[in-house]
């Protein structure tokens, strides 16, 4: 696939980029030579390759699933102008 200089002018109308006539080749050329080593990525044999959230591999580090600052309802609720049942009481605002 390539990129015509129309294309080019398009692409930067919807980028919101000014681009004057005279970058319009310079721009056509970068957008070919992307296009074009994307095209090389699809023709990598990727089958069995598992996908990686880093070059090296290691574990992702965890923390244990578990409740620090439970039972404190009355804490937070202690501020609010209006409270009941450990909840925050707004006025209706809705009909």
């Amino acid at each position: 696939m390539s990129v015509d200089a129309t294309t080019v002018r398009r692409i930067a109308h919807l980028a919101r980029i000014a681009v004057s006539d005279a970058e319009v080749p310079h721009l056509q050329g970068e957008l070919n030579a992307i296009l074009a080593f994307v095209e090389q990525l699809s023709e990598v044999k990727i089958d069995g390759v598992e996908p990686m959230t880093s070059v090296t591999p290691m574990e992702m580090k965890k923390r244990a699933d578990v409740v620090k600052d439970g039972d404190i309802a009355d804490d937070i609720v202690r501020n609010a102008p209006d409270a009941q049942n450990h909840f925050f009481l707004v006025p209706k605002v809705v009909e």
